[in-house]
């Protein structure tokens, strides 16, 4: 099991999407409402925090957007997922865009896994953060550090926004749409965060 980390730039590409998910005013009253710092309206602010402060407030923030929208907090941070693999893509290193690039030229078969590989370079703070398993046809993302989880504790699954992620990077390297379910969860007092990726016949 992995400590919860991600990179300040991450968590600040992150916040960035959230607020144009939310809008201006409704990120500022999440915030609000939440006790959250109010300077985490400026990305900037987080450049100096190490991956385990950069974690906390990653969960921190997941878990306000929870508890503000209710059962919609779910769609709102799969969304939030999905606009966030193109704004990684966007600014991932010149190797990581070069590999997509070529993901894209596979055989169809090949893609999904090849794509989740490039999605667990770009998430994973340091190496074997994340790993991806076949299942027969199916596959299986792990995420062993899972920073959605940091000191969080629910009787449900958690992470929508790499849901979202494993959805959308998908989508964007087959133009296919896959059934994604948390199959596990640190929140829930399990050893990893897995998801499953249902490939049908």
């Amino acid at each position: 099991m992995s400590d919860p980390g991600v990179s300040s730039q991450f968590l600040s590409r992150f916040v960035e999407t959230t607020a144009v998910e939310l809008g201006e005013e409704r990120f500022h009253t999440v915030l609000a409402l939440s006790k959250l710092p109010g300077e985490w309206t400026a990305p900037h602010s987080f450049q100096k925090m190490d991956a385990a402060r950069s974690a906390a407030a990653y969960a921190t923030l997941q878990s306000a957007i929870r508890t503000y929208f209710g059962r919609g907090g779910r769609g709102v941070l799969l969304r939030i997922g999905e606009r966030l693999w193109h704004l990684l893509l966007e600014e991932a290193a010149f190797g990581d865009r070069a590999q997509a690039v070529v993901v894209r030229r596979l055989p169809l078969d090949a893609r999904r896994k090849r794509v989740l590989e490039l999605l667990a370079r770009l998430l994973s703070a340091q190496p074997g953060d994340i790993s991806i398993h076949t299942l027969d046809r199916d596959l299986l993302l792990a995420d062993h550090a899972s920073p959605t989880t940091s000191g969080i504790e629910e009787p449900q699954s958690v992470c929508f926004v790499t849901q979202g992620l494993i959805q959308e990077s998908l989508y964007w390297a087959t133009g296919q749409r896959y059934d994604v379910q948390e199959s596990s969860c640190r929140a829930r007092g399990d050893n990893d965060c897995e998801f499953k990726i249902t490939i049908a016949n």
